[in-house]
Order: C-alpha cells, then structure tokens, then sequence
C-alpha cells in the first residue's frame, strides 16, 4: 500500500458514497444521488491523484 493515508481515506470516502448513491436511488431520491454521484467521483479521482 501506500504511506499516503489521505489518499487512502479520499478512496474510501469515495466508496462510501456510492454506497448513498444506490442508497438514495433505491428511495427514489434522484437529485441526491446526482449529488452523491458527483461527490463520490470527485474523492476517487482525488485519491488517485494523491496516490
């Protein structure tokens, strides 16, 4: 792994909402899943950048 834990906690947050994308999507709640969405894409892209 890396020594970078930042990137390794942006990662995370990243999977952790795309768990609330599928969980808001399932509730019918699809501005908040758009939401989600944008935020989990961001904090993958950010950790991988910070990788």
């Amino acid at each position: 792994m890396t020594e970078n834990m930042i990137a390794i906690a942006m990662v995370f947050i990243g999977l952790f909402l795309i768990g609330g994308v599928f969980s808001l999507a399932r509730q019918g709640l699809k501005l908040g899943a758009a939401a989600c969405a944008v935020g989990a894409a961001l904090a993958i892209t950010a950790g991988v950048m910070w990788w």
